[in-house]
């Protein structure tokens, strides 16, 4: 009898159970060797080495006046990036999920040329348009206008390889969701400011503060863009990453992985973020779908 049961319960294990326990384990030891020598180790190591020559040094390091201005450079364009790419990356997923138009996939391709294009790339076009010998150059020039080496210019660059993550983030998520409910509202009268902040934004808010999470946390860590476009002054348009690169390359290696730490400190926080998302997301899964005002709820706001 015991046979038997242990034979149906054999014959219902789901697939990925029925390799042998060695098996499992020597895939996870080497996926967690993997991520031991390839993530953690690095991560130990830019800390040990901020650290090393004690704790005044690494304060000296991050209060340089240096230092400081590649900081403020690197949440200011953080700032300015993260709340642009919200509205283009709601607008552009608004547009795709909801609307046909002609030249839809066209705007879908685009939205996805950041991936394909090399930041650097990315940086000598903005060179090309807008440097003094580009193709703006002169009228930019003639209006005392300067965009290429200065604040403008790095805000451009950051923007470029930022603004496909949160529409890519939120057009699989509206495409999943459908439009009944929107459609539903609008026969009760809602017009799009209310169908947007009462039906679509409860529904999206995760997935749109998950891809605000990914925006900021690339934003903060571009190099191959900014680096062309900023010139790398000192205390001007040095971010994070160039002020690391300047005292790596000046042999400034304990100050250099202090601001390191910095990076990875801001990293390790976006991460923790990430996954107080996704666990909230799993936890709203779970529970019936309470927190998305049903459209009948409309109706008095549209009485």
């Amino acid at each position: 009898m015991r046979m038997s049961q242990a034979t149906a319960a054999g014959a219902h294990r789901p697939a990925h159970l029925t390799e042998p326990r060695w098996a499992r384990g020597a895939l996870i030891a080497v996926a967690l060797g993997f991520l031991g020598l390839f993530l953690v180790l690095p991560l130990v190591t830019v800390f040990a080495e901020a650290l090393r020559r004690g704790w005044d040094l690494y304060v000296e390091a991050i209060g340089e006046p240096d230092a400081w201005a590649a900081i403020r450079l690197t949440l200011l364009v953080a700032a300015i990036s993260l709340p642009v790419n919200l509205v283009f990356g709601v607008l552009a997923a608004w547009a795709i999920t909801r609307f046909q138009f002609r030249g839809k996939q066209v705007l879908a391709t685009l939205i996805d040329l950041p991936f394909a294009v090399s930041p650097v790339v990315a940086g000598l076009v903005f060179v090309l348009l807008f440097g003094s010998h580009g193709w703006f150059g002169s009228w930019l020039q003639d209006h005392d206008l300067k965009i290429v080496y200065a604040l403008p210019g790095v805000v451009l660059a950051t923007l470029f390889v930022t603004f496909p993550f949160i529409a890519r983030e939120l057009i699989p998520l509206m495409q999943a969701q459908g439009q009944d409910e929107e459609l539903a509202a609008l026969t009760l009268g809602a017009n799009g400011w209310q169908i947007f902040r009462r039906v679509t934004l409860p529904k999206i808010k995760w997935g749109l503060a998950y891809g605000a999470i990914l925006c900021n946390a690339r934003a903060m860590g571009e190099f191959g863009a900014v680096s062309v476009v900023s010139g790398k002054v000192r205390g001007l348009t040095n971010t994070m990453t160039l002020h690391v690169e300047i005292l790596y390359n000046e042999y400034m290696f304990s100050a250099a992985f202090a601001v390191a730490s910095l990076l990875a400190l801001l990293a390790l926080v976006t991460l923790a973020v990430k996954n107080l998302i996704e666990w909230r997301v799993a936890v709203a899964q779970r529970e019936p779908a309470a927190d998305t005002p049903a459209p009948a709820a409309l109706r008095p706001a549209m009485a």
